[in-house]
């Protein structure tokens, strides 16, 4: 496809020098090959209901169809006794439906997260079968389904508080940077005093006294982690609100947050992408660390973290901390060099002859 080809399948809006940028990106084999591989496991794990489920996706049943995945239906539907949600796994539930001529639509995995099996022929937690791929952890769950799920629960977390922390720090260091004076002061002497602190102990003595859950911990940590992108852009606002066209936008009565917003924050926009990346591989890691300590997720909750501590208790099987390594392994990996190649794309002195 030729350049003038893609730049009209891509919008005619694009700039030569984000075609340059593509260009860099697509050159970055590795991070490029990375990318697509670690979006591919994330959008089947955004599916996980659909992949690992203790319940059919769906049911036939003397001419009707049932979809348990996104409705509860009591066992007297199918026949039964009771008027609570059927027990599909249930091999009574299963003959009520079968016998009939239904047929029970199962997902790849009929484990979710949460669900005991109850039919191990060896105490958990038991290592890998046919039915159990990677094995049970201590409390009989299916080590597969609990991947599935805190991977998806994992990443979200990270792209959340990514997003979050990406924001705030870009409004302060634009603050900072571009009026400077007794406000980049400020600024610089409370960020000072407030990195200092000791974010871990403060995050799990505030975890031990209220009971974290997803958005409680998303604030705590928002709380924190907005001062990694504040130096990078302050920098840049420092460095342009000089320049001859911000002076000249001055002139013509341009407000300041207007000049902030057009002219200044696309360059400091350049150093903010090439930062999330590693953002995000690093709200990550916390989230796992917490959930390693016991102070993250609430108890039950798809945890990589949690996976990790069960492996260090349960040195007798060593599939769980293997599982635990390698999927962090990977999709840290993956992020590492999907921000490699984004460095690659926004730095000016990459060329491609």
């Amino acid at each position: 496809m030729s350049e003038h080809v893609r730049a009209r399948f891509l919008g005619k809006s694009i700039t030569p020098m984000t075609e340059r940028r593509l260009r860099n990106f697509r050159a970055n084999r590795r991070g490029f090959i990375s990318l697509w591989f670690f979006l591919a496991i994330f959008t089947v794990t955004l599916f996980a209901e659909f992949i690992a489920n203790d319940k059919p996706l769906m049911v036939t049943y003397q001419g009707s169809t049932y979809f348990p995945v996104f409705k509860i239906y009591p066992e007297t539907v199918f026949g039964g006794d009771f008027e609570t949600e059927a027990e599909y796994r249930e091999s009574d539930v299963r003959e009520l439906i079968t016998s009939k001529g239904g047929r029970i639509y199962w997902p790849l995995i009929r484990y979710s997260y949460r669900t005991v099996n109850l039919n191990l022929k060896t105490p958990a937690p038991s290592p890998p079968t046919g039915e159990n791929w990677l094995g049970t952890d201590d409390q009989a769950r299916d080590v597969v389904a609990r991947l599935v799920y805190g991977f998806r629960i994992s990443v979200l977390f990270g792209l959340t508080l990514t997003i979050f922390s990406s924001i705030v720090g870009v409004a302060a260091g634009a603050v900072q940077g571009f009026f400077g004076g007794w406000t980049d002061l400020l600024f610089q002497r409370f960020i000072e005093i407030w990195s200092g602190l000791p974010t871990l102990f403060l995050l799990i003595i505030l975890a031990s006294v209220v009971t974290p859950n997803f958005w409680w911990l998303l604030g705590i940590m928002l709380m924190f982690s907005w001062m990694s992108l504040v130096g990078v852009v302050r920098a840049e606002f420092l460095r342009a609100r000089n320049f001859d066209y911000v002076r000249a936008a001055r002139a013509l009565g341009v407000g300041n947050f207007t000049i902030m917003r057009r002219h200044v924050l696309p360059n400091a926009m350049v150093a903010t992408l090439t930062f999330m990346p590693f953002i995000l591989t690093g709200s990550i890691t916390t989230l796992t660390s917490l959930d390693f300590l016991g102070f993250g997720l609430p108890p039950g909750s798809p945890s990589l973290g949690e996976l990790l501590a069960q492996g260090k208790a349960n040195l007798q099987a060593p599939w769980l901390i293997l599982t635990a390594f390698f999927i962090l392994a990977i999709m840290l990996s993956l992020l590492i060099f999907v921000g490699e190649a984004v460095r690659d794309a926004f730095d000016p002195r990459k060329t491609l002859e």
